[in-house]
């Protein structure tokens, strides 16, 4: 019998000075949408009636709920919690700010805290500016450390997709010289054993995991390096004996090519812009004659939680926030991740 169950979802509205709450009223104004989950937004009613100028869906209603209990879920109305949080005539737009910065971070706050009580079923974030939120005294370095330090999770890693290649990594916000010293046996092995159990919960009955290597030819047999011979083979080797599928060390140059055409469900990479470039390079289209964006596809999930959270695989985008032109794609594909994992 198939499952009708649509899962109730808390969509953060991201930084109020960004192209959040644009992409946030176009993705809701489409009842497609209704159809796989139940959607609330945390965020300022006030942006979101300012975004449906901007935008011209003025025929979509902007409902004020306080709980998720009070939400209607009809499409057509918004239903959003309204944290009051920006003054939307002093509020700079496209800028960075401590008012914005102030206001992304308690969006995400709310939405953990009402899936930790169980009140929603899973969690959408829309990008934040990490330099706004440090602004306004939060130091994380992302949405990844916010619910790692909200859930009280130690073992966790990001999960990039777009369409069937996914990719997760064994570090993310740290500089290059450190990502490579987190290069090591345990940090890999416990990522490749997140993947498999992702893959899994995606409905993937034998996962296919690549493991990349870290340096040019994965060092060629210790010539460039030995982190493959010294960490990343031992990891793999590990995984092998508990029985998940696993190729590697591949080298980086070709791994996501053949993820591509179906050798691995899943991709390990082991640092941030090695596993961020190929998935952006297929996700994110840039028509040149026409001068804008084709597409701007693909989610951002982080693994290891005891909630579901999956996001947009875009920044903030100021250069766009206020022109309502923004592609509301990789939300969309955010919230129909949310809805499966969820």
């Amino acid at each position: 019998m198939e499952n009708t169950y649509r899962p109730v979802l808390g969509i953060t509205m991201g930084d109020p000075s960004s192209i959040g709450p644009e992409i946030t009223l176009k993705a809701l104004s489409d009842p497609a949408v209704y159809q796989v989950c139940r959607p609330l937004v945390v965020g300022d009613a006030c942006m979101l009636e300012k975004a449906r100028e901007l935008t011209g869906c003025r025929d979509i209603g902007i409902r004020i709920i306080n709980t998720p209990a009070e939400a209607a879920f009809r499409p057509g109305t918004i239903d959003v919690i309204d944290m009051k949080l920006v003054d939307e005539k002093t509020l700079p737009v496209g800028q960075v700010s401590a008012m914005a910065g102030e206001a992304a971070f308690q969006y995400v706050k709310k939405v953990i805290d009402l899936a930790m009580n169980h009140e929603i079923d899973g969690t959408v974030t829309n990008a934040i500016n990490k330099e706004a939120i440090n602004l306004a005294g939060h130091h994380f370095a992302g949405h990844t450390e916010i619910y790692a330090h909200y859930t009280g999770t130690k073992k966790y890693t990001m999960m990039l997709a777009h369409g069937n290649l996914r990719v997760v990594h064994v570090s993310t916000h740290v500089s290059l010289r450190e990502a490579c010293d987190r290069v090591k046996k345990d940090r890999v092995l416990e990522v490749i054993m997140i993947a498999w159990q992702a893959c899994r919960d995606l409905g993937i009955e034998h996962p296919r995991i690549g493991v990349a290597g870290l340096n040019p030819h994965c060092g060629e047999n210790g010539l460039f390096g030995k982190e493959e011979i010294d960490e990343i083979t031992p990891a793999i080797e590990s995984a092998r004996e508990k029985g998940v599928d696993v190729d590697g060390p591949v080298p980086p140059d070709t791994i996501f090519s053949k993820a591509i055409g179906g050798w691995y469900d899943i991709v390990v990479a082991m640092y941030h812009d090695q596993g961020h470039i190929p998935l952006k390079v297929t996700g994110f289209v840039y028509d040149r004659e026409a001068g804008r964006w084709q597409s701007v596809e693909g989610v951002n999930i982080t693994l290891g939680l005891p909630i579901v959270r999956a996001s947009v695989d875009h920044g903030t985008a100021f250069d766009q926030a206020g022109t309502g032109k923004a592609d509301p794609s990789s939300l969309v594909n955010a919230i129909d991740y949310a809805a499966k994992l969820a």
